[in-house]
């Protein structure tokens, strides 16, 4: 029940689309200070990816708004991919034997990590009671937004755009 409950709140909160507000650049900094296992049982470094553009995702199997975003996730992967654009979902409750078929099924092209049983890194990232929660942070590692629930590609695509360096800016 009380899994249905999150994702229940996760697709009723926020409107498909709904912008979530801009955090602080002077003050929100993403903590990059976990190590977490990818599906695979690798060791995956959050710090690792301080330098680019990065998306944080937390998101379940079983959340019918988080497999919304996978497909959405792909794409930007690929068309982002020279802009070095990192993405890494965060599944919060299913085991890395859950994952991999469920990967390969949705095709998903970056890393998927396994936050079941990281209590600290989904406490941090506030996806203890709501999912999705997506965190878009700048390659200085300042949080740009962190939006609860699900948007459209055209929505995330826009914040994409707002994390890429700006040309000539190096």
């Amino acid at each position: 029940v009380g899994l249905i409950a999150v994702a229940g709140i996760g697709w009723l909160a926020t409107p498909n689309g709904r912008p979530a507000a801009p955090a602080d650049p002077n003050t929100a900094v993403a903590d990059l200070d976990f190590t977490v296992k990818d599906m695979n049982g690798k060791d995956v470094r959050l710090a690792d990816y301080k330098g680019r553009p990065l998306i944080i995702n937390f998101w379940a199997t079983y959340c019918a708004p988080c497999k919304h975003e996978i497909p959405i996730f792909v794409d930007l992967v690929e068309k982002y991919r020279d802009q070095k654009l990192a993405i890494l979902g965060v599944s919060i409750d299913d085991s890395a034997d859950d994952l991999r078929p469920f990967a390969e099924q949705f095709k998903m092209n970056y890393p998927v990590l396994v936050g079941l049983g990281q209590d600290r890194l989904l406490e941090t990232y506030e996806a203890v009671f709501f999912i999705p929660v997506t965190w878009f942070v700048r390659p200085d590692g300042t949080v740009s937004l962190k939006h609860p629930g699900s948007a459209t590609k055209e929505w995330f695509e826009e914040q994409v755009k707002a994390l890429l360096p700006k040309a000539g800016a190096l």
